[in-house]
């Protein structure tokens, strides 16, 4: 039996302060085994960085920055997190999360701009891969990504909903598509976009505690729910969920270094 890898999840926020182990449990139960956690700001940094040392076999950290985190003062929060790569009880699997987004606050375009470039000199540098928020902004980020290609720079456009052509430029940059709760949203149209980019491009993600699919949509989300997600992106390529799970597992495994 294959095993399903929840590529995006917020595990440490307070969201599940009265159920997190019972919650991970019934993720573990269904299938999942491996969660991968994105920063926020300064923060969150300890939630995140003691979970990961409680599950350090099934949790994994990225460091980086939220766009809706970015204010005038961005470039101090971004210092305090920077020195967490100095730390040496925890292997950071990857950058972010960072990107755009023009949907909450157009305040700060500018510094976001400039908090999301930092992040994709990190990734580079460090040789790891980049997971990108866009919301209401995912030509600005793939203009970005464009800008500063590079052989090591690669990673995941979190949270995908846009157009073929869109996913067309990510793939062709690098990148994978990050699929969660949305495909199960009936007006989503990624049907057709997932069925002509393929399956080797995409990865599986619940960005719990937000977005949950279908049956759950508007309740708190949880990594257990990604069992919904690689059920509909089967029925998608008219599949089975276990060649889904194969093959998305494969791709994070990949992207993040994991060994089976």
């Amino acid at each position: 039996m294959s095993f399903l890898v929840d590529t995006h999840c917020h595990l440490y926020l307070p969201d599940f302060d009265a159920d997190r182990d019972a919650m991970i449990q019934r993720a573990q139960q269904a299938g999942i085994k491996w969660f991968v956690l994105p920063n926020i700001d300064r923060n969150s940094l300890a939630p995140l960085t003691d979970l990961c040392r409680k599950y350090p076999q099934e949790c994994f950290p990225l460091l980086g920055l939220h766009p809706c985190s970015v204010s005038s003062s961005w470039n101090e929060e971004l210092q305090i997190i920077k020195d967490q790569f100095c730390r040496t009880d925890l292997a950071w699997v990857g950058i972010g999360e960072t990107g755009l987004d023009f949907y909450w606050n157009l305040q700060y375009v500018q510094e976001q701009k400039l908090n999301f470039k930092q992040h994709i000199f990190w990734a580079i540098e460090y040789d790891l891969p980049l997971i990108i928020h866009s919301r209401n902004a995912i030509d600005d980020c793939i203009q970005m990504i464009s800008q500063h290609k590079h052989p090591r720079l690669r990673g995941i456009f979190h949270c995908f909903s846009g157009t073929l052509e869109q996913a067309q430029s990510i793939v062709a940059l690098g990148f994978c598509l990050g699929i969660g709760g949305v495909v199960t949203f009936p007006k989503s149209g990624l049907d057709q976009v997932l069925l002509q980019v393929g399956l080797e491009h995409m990865v599986l993600e619940t960005d719990s505690p937000y977005l949950a699919p279908i049956p759950y949509r508007g309740k708190r989300n949880e990594s257990s729910y990604l069992k919904y997600i690689a059920e509909k992106v089967a029925e998608i390529f008219k599949t089975d969920t276990e060649h889904v799970a194969r093959q998305t597992t494969g791709n994070a495994a990949r992207l993040f270094g994991f060994r089976f």
